[in-house]
């Protein structure tokens, strides 16, 4: 095996660093895709896929990424829910990879609800 220099140790810590905080951290905003079997039977992977092409472009951190069961309105599928601080959480319906690279472009980065693909605000 070769060895790791310091530069591939720290270049790894920043992605394991950024891949938690997805995870666990403290997060201004959590985007939750809802992928109960009707989801992923409705493309909910396609639309997951799309959200993390979009994470890994941008070099925000207090986002946060979430899968999640169905919602319970599967007519709709695929849902994503996003909630920022201080804000109603917004469900958006029948996401695909476009529709979902909108919302994280329009309304996760800069703040305005995609009302087209809006289902409902809780």
């Amino acid at each position: 095996m070769a060895k790791l220099s310091v530069a591939d140790l720290k270049a790894l810590k920043e992605k394991v660093s950024k891949d938690i905080s997805l995870r666990e951290g403290k997060a201004r905003v959590l985007v939750t895709v809802h992928m109960g079997t009707c989801g992923i039977a409705s493309g909910a992977r396609a639309v997951m896929d799309a959200l993390m092409e979009e994470m890994d472009a941008t070099d925000r951190v207090d986002i946060r990424v979430m899968a999640a069961g169905c919602l319970g309105m599967c007519s709709s599928e695929p849902n994503v829910t996003v909630e920022i601080d201080g804000e109603a959480p917004v469900a958006y319906q029948l996401m695909n990879a476009n529709k979902m690279r909108q919302v994280f472009k329009r309304h996760v980065l800069l703040g305005e609800v995609q009302s087209d693909f809006a289902m409902a605000t809780m």
